[in-house]
This record gives structure tokens, sequence and C-alpha cells, in this order.
């Protein structure tokens, strides 16, 4: 756990133009994003297991006021169940070695839960940086 890991992980979105691709891209969707396709799309792998549940994605509903409240249940979900401690060990281990791209398909790129799964796994990849 080098003080640099956590440089490894980035979030982005499938809508992005980026079309600059480094290391592996994990969607991190419950659902597959509409209107994307698997080849446009150029995912690794689909982790939606690591997605908050229905109902905590339901009721966040993609409100900025609700965020904060999100973020603080999502890392609770995150940390809770032994599934999705799995899904983030695998991806902490992937990111020791090389960039990992947390693909979402919200049009907000502040207010998601990939941001707050990637700020959760820094934090796990290096816990003296945690505030």
């Amino acid at each position: 756990m080098g003080i640099n890991s956590f440089l490894f992980i980035v979030a982005e979105s499938c809508i992005s133009s980026n079309s600059f691709r480094v290391g592996v891209r994990i969607l991190v969707d419950r659902l597959w994003p509409r209107g994307v396709s698997k080849d446009a799309a150029s995912i690794d792998e689909w982790m939606k297991e690591i997605a908050p549940s229905p109902e905590l994605r339901t009721w966040f509903s993609h409100r900025p006021e609700r965020f904060e409240e999100f973020a603080s249940s999502y890392e609770r979900e995150l940390s809770e169940d032994p599934l999705r401690l799995g899904l983030a060990d695998r991806i902490c281990e992937t990111a020791r070695g090389q960039t990992v791209t947390l693909v979402y398909a919200a049009k907000d790129p502040v207010h998601n839960h990939a941001v707050v799964l990637r700020d959760w796994l820094k934090r796990r990849l290096n816990p003296k940086t945690s505030g």
C-alpha cells in the first residue's frame, strides 16, 4: 500500500467523449447504460454488484441536495457487505499495478456513486491520508 497507490483510480462517465484509454475500465453501474453499445463503452469488467442498492439509488434519484446522505449510506453498504468488500479488494489490487477507471452512466460528474466509490477505495488503499 504505497503512498501513490491512490493515484491509479479515476471515475469517468461512459458518455464522455474521452477516447484516451489506459488500464482497466470497470463499469460500476447496476444497469447497462442506455444507448451505449458494449463496443463503444470499451468495458473490461462489469461489477454491477458493487453499485448502490436499488433502494438507495431510487431514494437518491441524482438529487444533489441528497448527495451527502447518499454518500454516507453508500459507504455503509460498501463497508458492511462481504460481496462488495471482495469486489473492492479486487479493484484495489488491480489499482496497485495499473490505472483503474470506474465507469458510470450518470450525467453529473460530481454527485454520483462512482465518485463516492473512488474516494472510498482511495481511503482503503492509503488509510493514512483519510482525514
